[in-house]
């Protein structure tokens, strides 16, 4: 079987024809892809087929597709490869925006750098300010755990400027929280809303693992697993009870420490997750 493989706009995308066997599927043709051009591996490469008369959106070709089973007959052996851009793992992208937050935290916390915009250097350090920053590290070291020991990711990579972009999302609220948290003018609320809050978080993380388990063993040891109803506790009553105790969670760590800058990465976290609901 010869295939033709050229861009949206019909220009050649790779020099020659490819010749594979009958039997040959699309991960084979990309491999070819791959030796022909050196820089455009797997994860980086899209093949999908040319469009037909009422189509409006191409037909995306998947990987385990036989390329006998892929071509109308009858049809040219014709398809359109689009060039991803760099990518990364999902584990890379998760593991990078959350490393961030589990230092940038501590590190205000425990080192005098408010003396450097001429604040006191020595501060008083309020019980709530030790438990949010143990309560905060928890949080972030969980969702680290979780990223290479239980989440399975439905898609392998992810664009390489979804690093700049998420990291720039969570490493400057984690400065702009833990500065308002940590200040040595931060006046502490009282106690019974510290425990309040504290303890709502804990129950809402705790379940918040327990959903990602549920989630886990929808999906076989390779990610795949389509689109499947998860069952059990919240998940018989609202639809994503992963992001629902996500948002609550950060609720629990706001009622303790009360600052505008956690409520402003509270609203923001709980409108984009909304949107992924």
């Amino acid at each position: 079987m010869l295939v033709t493989v050229t861009s949206r706009s019909g220009k050649e995308a790779v020099k020659g024809d490819i010749q594979l066997s009958e039997n040959a599927t699309v991960k084979d043709l990309k491999a070819s892809i791959h030796k022909r051009t050196g820089n455009l591996y797997l994860e980086r490469q899209r093949l999908s087929l040319p469009l037909v008369s009422g189509q409006t959106r191409p037909t995306v070709l998947d990987d385990d597709k036989r390329l006998c089973d892929v071509f109308p007959e009858g049809s040219d052996h014709i398809v359109i490869l689009k060039d991803l851009g760099p990518r990364v793992k999902y584990s890379t992208l998760f593991f990078s925006m959350y490393v961030g937050p589990l230092f940038i935290y501590p590190m205000i916390y425990f080192l005098p750098l408010y003396k450097f915009v001429g604040l006191p250097e020595k501060r008083v350090i309020y019980p709530v300010q030790t438990y949010a920053t143990i309560y905060w590290c928890f949080y972030y070291f969980k969702r680290i755990m979780e990223t290479f020991f239980v989440r399975k990711f439905s898609h392998a990579t992810s664009p390489l400027s979804f690093v700049f972009r998420n990291c720039c999302y969570y490493w400057s609220f984690a400065v702009f929280i833990a500065y308002f948290v940590n200040h040595p003018y931060y006046t502490p609320v009282g106690e019974t809303q510290r425990y309040i809050g504290f303890g709502l978080g804990i129950i809402c993380q705790l379940a918040n693992f327990y959903y990602h388990i549920i989630l886990k063993n929808l999906r076989d040891p390779k990610g795949q697993g389509g689109y499947q109803i998860p069952q059990g506790f919240l998940f018989n009553y609202i639809t994503c009870a992963n992001y629902t105790t996500d948002i609550y969670q950060g609720l629990g760590f706001n009622i303790a420490t009360q600052t505008v800058a956690g409520y402003s990465f509270l609203v923001v976290a709980a409108y984009i997750m909304s949107d992924w609901a």
